[in-house]
């Protein structure tokens, strides 16, 4: 899974850390998640996962697939394999370089979009999924498909706006360190797909979601900007995230305040009877990577322990509390005595202030490396950090993430100007220490492993 594993796997404590991070992105399959979440008889579908839902498929005349993600692939070919020919039609958007573009899985068309910012291809592809939603009827069953990264592939602007208006309120936005609800909130209202308005596209037919969640806690409404979930933010909740993170965009501005004057339809709320009743089935998430990080973990004999699944907030600032989580189990024994693996997931986020390269996940890793490096004791001195993003793209690199230790930081004055430029990547890089995957198939974010050592190396 790794490119230059070898390189990586310098120590025992190491090659426990890549295999916690690969146990954990192949836990998160997407296809597999959702053929345990399907089960088909005669013309019952059952779908369970934290909840249940039971559809009797001899009552639609058609069964249409519509969505979009990194993940959204795996879950098609889950459905194919269950329903097969029962699928009549469907489109999803994904992420140009994924290799099933441009073909279908069964019914199924594979169209590309862009992403982390809107492209035209994308909006084009979308439209084709809306237009395909506006023609269910009663007698329609829409399987919705939401996966992480469908807030960008599944760009459709509303009103006066162009791609270029998402484009770059989306890129101004993810400079400014704004979080996920933050920048969905300014998305849904720009958009004739987020917020509900998928679902409110394919009424009167039934819907239902299935879901990748690259988001802290799972909630379906921030999940690809929940295109078939209520929206409780508003007009004014956009313009208020445009002020606080000091982005101008004066055409989604406009946009905006023209939403907030009445002049432009909200997004479906609670109440709408669209989207109110919409069940949405999250088959893997953040949880799922961890868990199958810890079975890893026990494996080979250490003990895990999970510190959260929903960390956020920003990156660099995350990485001392692991650091020093990890120097307590080492010193002390708590909260986890080692040998041990420390863990964590959610969404953490970078403040661009340089034009360096690297993304959450680096910049999380040469922080933990600087912390390492300048602790108050030897406690950390055999400690391991490893932090990736599950989708195999931290930002907008091709890497994955990072794999530090406490030599890894030599020069203290460099890695914090590397950090300073955002370069924390090319710090990375130099020192051997960035983990590549390509992409994986499957997107639940941020996976962090800190291994403890203890006595058995």
């Amino acid at each position: 899974m790794f490119e230059n594993r070898a390189t990586h796997a310098r120590s025992p404590a190491h090659e426990v850390a890549l295999d916690c991070l690969a146990a954990g992105i192949r836990g998160a399959d997407p296809e597999r998640a959702t053929r345990e979440a399907l089960a088909l008889t005669g013309a019952d579908l059952e779908i369970a996962t934290g909840e249940r839902s039971l559809l009797d498929l001899s009552a639609f005349d058609r069964v249409l697939v519509v969505g979009g993600g990194k993940a959204a692939p795996g879950v098609v070919r889950a459905l194919e394999a269950r329903l097969g020919d029962r699928i009549s039609d469907g489109v999803i958007v994904v992420p140009a370089d994924d290799p099933a573009v441009g073909e279908s899985i069964g019914a199924v068309a594979v169209a590309a979009g862009g992403h982390p910012v809107p492209t035209a291809d994308g909006a084009d592809a979308t439209d084709r999924l809306l237009d395909l939603a506006e023609s269910a009827d009663e007698s329609t069953l829409v399987l919705s498909v939401v996966t992480g990264g469908a807030s960008a592939l599944l760009a459709s602007p509303a009103g006066d706006l162009s791609v270029d208006d998402l484009r770059d309120v989306t890129r101004a936005l993810l400079d400014a360190g704004a979080d996920i609800e933050a920048l969905n909130a300014v998305r849904k209202h720009c958009s004739r797909v987020k917020g509900g308005r998928l679902a409110a596209a394919a009424a009167p037919a039934t819907v239902l979601t299935l879901a990748v969640s690259d988001v802290a806690g799972d909630p379906p409404s921030v999940i690809g900007s929940g295109p078939t979930a209520p929206d409780a933010t508003t007009y004014d909740d956009a313009l208020d995230v445009l002020s606080r993170y000091a982005v101008a965009a004066p055409a989604v501005r406009e946009h905006l305040e023209a939403g907030a004057a009445g002049e432009r339809p909200e997004t479906p709320g609670p109440a709408d009877p669209a989207v109110a009743e919409v069940p949405t089935h999250v088959v893997a998430g953040a949880r799922t990577a961890i868990d199958a990080a810890a079975a890893a973990a026990e494996e080979r004999g250490y003990e895990p322990c999970v510190l959260s699944s929903r960390v956020r907030g920003g990156a660099r600032a995350a990485a001392p509390t692991h650091v020093a989580v990890a120097e307590e189990a080492a010193a002390a024994g708590d909260p986890v005595d080692p040998p041990a693996v420390v863990l964590s997931g959610g969404e953490t986020t970078v403040d661009v202030q340089g034009d360096g390269a690297g993304g959450p996940n680096t910049e999380f890793a040469l922080a933990a490396a600087c912390s390492l490096a300048s602790g108050v004791d030897n406690a950390a001195e055999a400690v391991v950090v490893a932090a990736v993003d599950t989708d195999g793209r931290d930002g907008a690199t091709d890497a994955a993430g990072g794999l530090v230790d406490a030599g890894t930081v030599t020069d203290r004055a460099t890695a914090r100007d590397a950090l300073a430029r955002n370069d924390s990547l090319g710090y990375l890089d130099d020192q051997e220490a960035a983990l590549v995957t390509g992409p994986t198939g499957t997107n639940v974010n941020d996976l962090r492993v800190l291994v403890v050592p203890g006595q058995r190396d």
